[in-house]
């Protein structure tokens, strides 16, 4: 009597269709979906806010001669 069996699961499924409707499980399931679009969203927007951040650095060096400029950059891909 520990584990519950597919017997179980079935009734258990029918009783929460009969107390909810099918439609109400319909628009919980697109809402859940929605949630889920809506926070994948939002981290794909956090790490472009971390990537503009990160902007290239420009350094200046100096030698006895002459002035150059260095502009230290990291390469990423867009994905």
């Amino acid at each position: 009597m520990g584990s519950l069996s597919i017997w179980h699961w079935l009734i258990v499924l029918a009783i929460v269709v009969l107390v909810f409707g099918t439609k109400k499980l319909k628009n919980l399931g697109s809402d859940l979906g929605g949630a889920v679009k809506g926070f994948k969203d939002g981290m794909r927007d956090g790490t472009a806010a971390a990537d503009e951040a990160a902007k290239p650095q420009v350094t200046q060096q100096t030698s006895a001669d002459k002035t150059a400029t260095t502009i230290d950059v990291d390469a990423k891909t867009k994905s």
